[in-house]
């Protein structure tokens, strides 16, 4: 064992001069994947110094998630601390369904979830859970409203047409989910939004009595902070007044943008957050913690209990179940996903979150200030987003993107709303300095210059 931490070490320290050096992998057509690096299973061992030459090989192909040039997705940078907490998860690995093998690292688990339902407004009543991803908390939080809905159908099966709504710059999860629960793709309804990508709650409103006079039984609204494309909030005061008139459940899905509820300046993004009975939110995105660390949490816990508890002698033989996580979880065994982000936040304090949050806005309008001082830009985004999305020059988004990226310059994606396809830059990762924000505009000019677009 302590050969292979010193070759891992010494394989950290290759990446991160990859990442100063090398930030934007040079990439591999899937064509010659195979045939470039010799990723194939054999009978015989490899020896040693192959082996690491070949890891270090993987390494310097892999997408640079933690450079200053990744921009891509809703996640990058990496803060040291939480990945301090990510390696020491791997080195205990404890499965996180019981206290008898979890131990201390269930109280720690517990402590985040209590904190952030205190930190919402969230009763005494509440509890949550880590799951595998914000797809998941989605589905998660759909399956109790469906059980708090009716009981029976978690034994009978449906018989009734359950209606769930969301808005039609949601995330993709809702859809796909109510195939999962049982309800059926078709029985989601896409609710217009407004020129930001927020959902209009008379369209919700419409929606519902038009379901009701059908002879549907609504049961679910699904709202977003910070949607995926443009980084837009709902608006969670309008839309709950709305759910508490037809009875029901109201899911906040803050996956990309949630946390701010850690932030003094921008919670009011999320005001009205403890009228919500669920809220989701991802440690991995604003947050900056390794991948995964997806949080869902609900006002009332019996909710939980309804939904996912199952007797398993077996498995549950000591302790109180309010420590026996496995009871309030999908899943039975359970990677670790809490010290990461309790390492973190114990290394930082809620002022230190807190300064994570503001400054990727700061990065955003540092951005946005940019793109709105040079006249060959169009900016499509708006304020209080981290999503800056704009087109450069008038060239084709997707055409620009992909070939900074088979370039080797940056990585950044495009996205699209209401016909026009644009640049998706997005501020997540908190080691970019205003110099690189700078940077990665001039590395595209410089670019669109050299090129024939």
């Amino acid at each position: 064992m302590h050969d292979d931490l010193k070759l891992f070490i010494e394989l950290a320290e290759f990446l991160i001069s990859e990442e100063t050096n090398n930030p934007v992998a040079i990439p591999i057509d899937t064509k010659k994947l195979y045939d470039t690096i010799d990723i194939e299973l054999h009978d015989e061992p490899t020896i040693d110094d192959t082996f690491k030459d070949t890891l270090k090989e993987i390494i310097r192909s892999t997408p640079k998630t933690a450079s200053k040039a990744f921009f891509n997705q809703l996640f990058g940078g990496r803060i040291s601390r939480a990945t301090l907490g990510d390696l020491l998860a791997v080195m205990l690995n404890n499965s996180m369904y019981t206290y008898k093998v979890a131990g201390v690292q269930v109280g720690i688990e517990k402590i985040i979830l209590q904190s952030i339902c205190e930190r919402i407004g969230y009763g005494e009543n509440s509890d949550g859970t880590i799951a595998p991803g914000g797809s998941m908390c989605n589905y998660m939080a759909m399956l109790m409203a469906r059980d708090a809905f009716d009981a029976s159908i978690r034994n009978e099966g449906m018989s009734k047409t359950l209606i769930a709504y969301t808005s039609d710059t949601s995330h993709y999860s809702v859809t796909k989910n109510a195939s999962f629960v049982g309800i059926g793709r078709h029985q989601v309804r896409s609710v217009k939004t407004n020129a930001k990508g927020e959902m209009l709650p008379e369209e919700l409103e419409l929606q519902i009595k038009e379901d009701l006079d059908k002879g549907y039984h609504p049961f679910f609204v699904n709202a977003t902070a910070g949607t995926t494309v443009l980084g837009a909030f709902d608006d969670v005061v309008k839309i709950s007044q709305i759910c508490k008139v037809h009875h029901l459940w109201l899911h906040l899905d803050g996956a990309y943008c949630g946390s701010v509820i850690f932030s003094k300046q921008y919670k009011h993004l999320v005001e009205g957050i403890a009228l919500t009975d669920s809220f989701s939110v991802n440690a991995h995105k604003m947050l900056g913690t390794p991948l995964g660390c997806s949080i869902i949490v609900t006002k009332d816990k019996k909710h939980l209990y309804q939904s996912f508890s199952n007797d398993a002698d077996y498995l549950y033989q000591t302790d109180d179940d309010a420590f026996n996580l496995g009871k309030t979880s999908l899943q039975c065994g359970r990677r670790n996903d809490a010290l990461k982000l309790w390492t973190l936040w114990k290394s930082v304090g809620n002022n230190g979150l807190e300064k994570i949050v503001d400054y990727q806005f700061y990065l955003a309008n540092v951005a946005r200030d940019y793109i709105r001082s040079n006249s060959d830009y169009t900016l499509y985004s708006f304020d209080n987003s981290i999503s800056v999305c704009f087109n450069y020059k008038g060239i084709s988004a997707e055409s620009l993107c992909t070939k900074l990226y088979e370039h080797s310059k940056l990585m950044v994606g495009y996205g699209t709303f209401r016909g026009n396809t644009f640049v998706r830059l997005v501020t997540i990762n908190t080691q970019v300095e205003e110099k690189d924000m700078l940077l990665f505009f001039k590395t595209l000019e410089n670019f669109v210059d050299s090129e024939d677009f």
